[in-house]
């Protein structure tokens, strides 16, 4: 079997019917997308990075803030500060970085389901359902989100699309 080597293969082997596949293809995408391409950049993005899992949420959302600074179009810097709002409840801040970050990278499933989340925690299924969608369309292997959109589907978020 023949592992991707670009990030188009890594994308279209999310598709493949084989979920290890798919797997790796997801570990390949998300090593390219935490590479902004410069050395300070990546240091205040693992600074940022350690002080989520070490839950300092406001030192956390700081550090991401810079790496939005240095690098603007440096999708997984939106990325992460969108999951350390989320954390800290800031719904609508979150969701503004998702966007942010699927309109530099369109591809980029975590931030559709993370923007989703969002939507649930504000009551608002029929957003959410579009994006857990969304990120299905990218990854049909991710179980929880496929859970997800049965949940905000189940809360009326049905299947309209927003105009």
């Amino acid at each position: 079997m023949m592992y991707p080597t670009t990030e188009k293969e890594a994308l279209d082997a999310l598709k493949a019917d084989d979920p290890e596949l798919a797997a790796t293809a997801e570990a390949i995408l998300w090593r390219e997308w935490c590479r902004s391409g410069d050395p300070e950049t990546d240091r205040l993005f693992r600074a940022g990075v350690d002080a989520m899992q070490n839950r300092r949420l406001e030192e956390s959302e700081e550090f991401f803030t810079g790496v939005i600074q240095r690098q603007p179009g440096f999708a997984e810097g939106w990325n992460k500060r969108a999951t350390v709002r989320y954390m800290r409840r800031d719904f609508s801040g979150s969701i503004s970085d998702c966007q942010e970050t699927l309109a530099r990278n369109p591809h980029h499933f975590g931030a559709a389901s993370g923007q989703g989340l969002c939507h649930i925690s504000l009551g608002e299924f029929r957003e959410a359902a579009i994006c857990f969608r969304r990120a299905l369309e990218i990854h049909p292997h991710l179980n929880a989100v496929r859970h997800n959109l049965a949940l905000a589907e189940a809360e009326g978020g049905g299947s309209g699309y927003l105009n």
